[in-house]
């Protein structure tokens, strides 16, 4: 290994036997990011922010904590695109991969920051360890979180991807129309039927999960945020289900306050906005400092 400042590579094992690399970066307190460190070309850039994404905001997270913490860094949710784990994606392997990449990096205590899907798996992480010292959530809510309504979604973008394995290979796709921020009902289903059944599996398995009922370490700092206007309601083809992220945040603040969360509900942002690394680099580098969890 180099110098704790300069970035290194190591290997993790998962659950499934799959190798993933974890970019390490950094001297100070381990903070665990499931971030894409993809470097996209310049139509690539630009298609992501039509839709209302930053294309840079694996690096600039890096980067920005770096000068204070030891980070983490592997892109999960590519690695289990690419290899998919259609039976064995459940809230207990997520966090024992969690673990497998601190562990590559030879990190023991760490704090941890996911946002959206990789939220909720920090929180499984957060009831399966004692080796977590700080949680932070973006854009999924720590209680009343849309575990019913998420089943749905996948189990209509798993039905698709099944229709589309079933479909001739030259059968035309239809126009593809122009992407707004947000506009998630235009978007045809392009994953395999393993890509999409692992996410079936996650949140079957979140079913009988009750979050209300969740018990965290008392002295464990956490810090949930999330757009103020985070809603997407689905079409039937998608599950005609409401996925409601800022508003129970905001309904719940008080109460999770009272049982040890930072919260923030932010004005004006949507789930992909509320991502950005210009908003969520802030709020994760002060509330790291405020933690203490800086060198």
């Amino acid at each position: 290994m180099g110098t704790k400042t300069d970035a290194e590579t190591v290997e993790a094992v998962l659950h499934d036997g799959s190798t993933i690399p974890v970019t390490v970066q950094g001297d100070g307190p381990g903070v665990l990011l499931p971030v894409s460190l993809a470097v996209h070309t310049t139509a690539e850039a630009a298609t992501l922010r039509q839709w209302g994404g930053d294309p840079d905001l694996g690096p600039n997270l890096i980067n920005g904590l770096a000068p204070t913490n030891r980070v983490l860094a592997a892109d999960y949710e590519a690695h289990r695109m690419a290899h998919p784990a259609p039976q064995t994606l459940t809230p207990g392997n997520i966090a024992e991969d969690l673990l497998a990449l601190a562990d590559a990096a030879g990190v023991d205590r760490f704090a941890y920051y996911g946002y959206s899907w990789l939220a909720l798996s920090g929180l499984q992480l957060a009831l399966r360890t004692d080796r977590l010292r700080a949680l932070a959530m973006g854009g999924f809510p720590p209680l009343e979180g849309p575990y019913r309504s998420m089943l749905a979604v996948t189990r209509a973008a798993h039905a698709m991807s099944v229709q589309k394995a079933g479909q001739s290979a030259d059968e035309p796709a239809g126009p593809v129309p122009e992407p707004e921020p947000g506009d998630w009902d235009s978007v045809s289903v392009q994953s395999t039927e393993a890509q999409t059944q692992q996410f079936v599996t996650l949140y079957e398995a979140l079913q009988g999960f009750d979050d209300s009922a969740a018990v965290l370490p008392a002295d464990l700092p956490r810090l949930a945020f999330a757009g103020a206007e985070d809603q997407i309601d689905y079409k039937p083809v998608w599950g005609g289900v409401r996925v409601s992220i800022g508003e129970p945040l905001a309904r719940h603040q008080a109460a999770l306050a009272k049982a040890g969360w930072d919260v923030r509900v932010l004005p004006g942002l949507d789930h992909l906005g509320a991502m950005h690394s210009s908003v969520a680099l802030p709020i994760l580098a002060g509330w790291l400092q405020k933690t203490g969890w800086v060198k």
